[in-house]
């Protein structure tokens, strides 16, 4: 029995899928942890479609290159030390109390507005 789809277009085609919800998570979600998420995604994606770029070289006869995969590795590891920073940044903020409203500004501007009439 023969495959439809060879296992490098497979993983090259999920790479990609995965790539596409990533950018409509970063365009679509407001909200910063979920945007966090999609970012992540994204790179998940791109990791993939990485060594899949990497693995049809050494597919095709040429000898397996370890710099690609060096590279990948490095990029999960930088991040997977980012998104934790992020989500420590984004957990900081959200965790700071809400600025008073300052009252001094709208009537110092309905004054001005008087002034003028």
């Amino acid at each position: 029995m023969t495959a439809l789809v060879s296992t490098p277009t497979l993983f090259g085609l999920t790479g990609a899928a995965l790539v596409a919800i990533g950018l409509y998570g970063l365009i679509v979600h407001g909200d910063a942890l979920r945007r966090i998420l999609a970012f992540n995604i994204l790179g998940g994606g791109i990791f993939l479609l990485f060594g899949v770029i990497a693995r049809r070289g050494a597919g095709a006869g040429f000898g397996g290159d370890p710099v690609p995969q060096a590279m990948v590795i490095t990029g999960i590891v930088v991040a997977f030390s980012a998104t934790a920073l992020a989500v420590a940044l984004v957990r900081r903020l959200q965790a700071l109390p809400p600025e008073p409203e300052d009252e001094a500004a709208p009537a110092a501007a309905s004054t001005e507005h008087e002034e003028a009439a």
